[in-house]
Formats: structure tokens, sequence, C-alpha cells
């Protein structure tokens, strides 16, 4: 297919991911991370594509406003003010950029993503 606008067939099942490694700011076990970007735009915003991650916990900080849609897995995010969110396939999540917390992959998650 010919087109202008960036793509990926298969997000959902797509094998060909690239190793992002493992996943920073870790408080248990050794997340993995692999994905696919879809674009990137000037000085990356925005950015798109596809991350999965393997189990374990870590620190993380939303630099920019982030939209997952989760198709894959089982998670647990816990914001610094006590809000908990469980994730699990067929989820949107809009991320507000600031968000700060604990990210804890259960069964290993894959989303399709965008950074604005």
């Amino acid at each position: 297919m010919t087109s202008s606008a960036p793509h990926l067939r298969q997000a959902f099942t797509r094998t060909d991911l690239v190793d992002w490694g493992a996943q920073p700011d870790a408080l248990e076990g050794a997340s993995h991370s692999t994905g696919r970007l879809v674009n990137k735009g000037p000085d990356n915003q925005p950015e798109s594509g596809i991350w999965v991650c393997t189990p374990g916990r870590w620190r993380l900080a939303i630099p920019r406003d982030e939209l997952c849609h989760f198709v894959a897995g089982r998670a647990t995010y816990r914001s610094d003010d006590g809000e908990v969110i469980e994730v699990s396939a067929a989820m949107v999540i809009m991320f507000p950029a600031g968000w700060a917390g604990e990210c804890t992959v259960h069964d290993t998650i894959r989303n399709i993503y965008m950074l604005a």
C-alpha cells in the first residue's frame, strides 16, 4: 500500500519488534521492552508506535501527554498521589504530561501509543 500516512500492519500481533532494553528505574524484577516506531515528528513530537513490556515494577514519569491503547496483558499503574489504574487488554488510557508513579506489569503488556 502506498500512503503518505505512516502505518504498521498487524500492530496487535507484529513480531518484528526492536529491542529497547531493560526498563530503567526498576524497583522489582527485570522488565524488558521491545517496540516499533510508526512515526517520529520534528523534535520527536509527536511520536507513535507499539510498545511491549515483560513483568516487573519500576518508577516512571510521563513527560508529555500519552495516549495508550492496551491490546494485551495486565498491569497496575499507581500514581504518586495514590490513584490506582488496573490495566488490561482493550483499555485506552490518557496519561497527562507530568503523571508520575509506578508501573507493575503482571502479564506482558502490549500497547499502541502516541506521545503528543
